[in-house]
């Protein structure tokens, strides 16, 4: 079918550029080394930190979000130390492979892809260690692959319970600026995010919100590095510059995304996301499917993994669905390929929208053959008509 109208982007990210960011973004490109760069880098560099919640350095990379996981390995880790990561989905299992190519030694505690980390397994690992060979903690926040979201200050407590020096990890990619984080107040040591998803702007950027101890650990870390060695960018961000070209286009929409963040309210955006997060999976239980996620508790407020029923293929939904409807909905990744497809309701987004990506997902099961209920969807809508 030739597509018309709108298309409906409903992967978990990147997500829907906002008109008011790609205005933004179509400013002149202005010299990155004069007053007026200064003035923006100084602005941005500061308002980012509210999004993090610290008021500790945030370095900012031209990268994607796979960059800023090695930025947080290579400052603060050496040749074959050891790491404690959790195989909580796809994107969990790629950051620890990161981790063994640069040469640290991995323990990866092995997962069902439908739970977040535990708390009490981190304790157990820590207690064990009593000679400290453990010197971090990596936990991604929400895993993007299953929509299952880790309960990342229950973390903390567990590391602090057992008075062990590791450092925590946390990878917010597809959570910040769309689920509740508190890099400070949760004691975090490296936060990791991509600008591509709840920030709203197109993939380009990513960011390493740093503490105290990071920053210590830093200058006795091993690891080889030179472009995302965080020293000389946190010196030239204190006059509002970088020691690289920036993408200058990409901080003129983070500048607008940020504006957009505050003048809804962080604490308003976190509960707009869990209030379609439920009405997702209203809609999804509604048609007699199963939500990927096990524990009520960690449901994702940017995605919902729906399993679809044995002897169909989701990727041949998905098909149906974007060829008819216009519409891409997010691929099962790794072990879950073809088992799942996952909805994404993150970033700039409001009840009509999910209510058309829902009406979308439910029309397109029909059409490829799978068994539900077509009067699914309306419990979803009853719980859109509620604040």
């Amino acid at each position: 079918m030739t597509p018309t109208g709108r298309h409906f982007l409903q992967i978990p990210g990147p997500t829907n550029t906002p008109e008011r960011v790609l205005r933004a973004m179509a400013a002149p490109t202005i010299d990155h080394r004069g007053p007026q760069f200064a003035e923006l880098g100084l602005e941005v560099l500061e308002a980012v930190k509210r999004v993090f919640g610290t008021t500790q350095p945030v370095v900012i990379y031209p990268a994607s979000g796979t960059g800023a996981w090695e930025a947080a390995l290579v400052n603060t880790l050496s040749p074959g130390d050891r790491l404690v990561c959790f195989e909580t989905g796809h994107f969990a299992t790629l950051w620890q492979e990161m981790a063994r190519r640069l040469g640290l030694e991995v323990d990866f505690v092995p997962g069902d892809w439908r739970h977040g980390v535990d708390p009490e397994t981190v304790a157990d690992k820590l207690r064990g260690d009593t000679g400290h060979r453990i010197k971090a903690v990596l936990v991604v926040h929400n895993e993007t692959s299953t929509g299952v979201t880790s309960r990342v200050a229950e973390v903390r407590n567990a590391i602090d319970s057992t008075g062990h020096p590791a450092l925590l990890l946390v990878d917010t990619i597809s959570s910040l600026g769309s689920i509740e984080y508190q890099h400070d107040v949760w004691g975090v040591d490296v936060t990791v995010a991509g600008s591509q998803k709840g920030l709203m702007l197109p993939p380009g950027l990513s960011f390493n919100a740093i503490s105290q101890k990071a920053l210590e650990a830093s200058k006795t870390a091993r690891l080889r590095r030179s472009f995302w060695d965080w020293q000389p960018i946190i010196e030239a961000n204190k006059r509002g510059f970088f020691p690289y070209t920036p993408a200058t286009n990409l901080l003129y929409g983070l500048r607008e995304g940020l504006r957009m963040l505050d003048e809804e309210g962080l604490a308003n955006v976190y509960a707009r996301h869990l209030r379609h997060a439920e009405a997702t999976r209203l809609a999804v239980r509604g048609w007699g499917l199963e939500v990927l996620c096990a524990d009520e508790r960690e449901h994702s407020g940017s995605l919902t993994a729906v399993l679809v029923p044995d002897g169909y293929d989701a990727d041949k939904i998905r098909a149906v669905i974007l060829d008819r409807y216009n519409m891409s909905l997010g691929a099962g990744l790794g072990k879950l390929t073809g088992r799942i497809f996952r909805i994404g309701h993150l970033g700039d987004f409001n009840d009509l929208m999910l209510a058309g990506t829902l009406a979308g997902v439910q029309m397109g099961l029909i059409a490829a053959g799978v068994p539900i209920d077509p009067t699914g969807i309306n419990a979803a809508l009853d719980r859109l008509q509620r604040p």
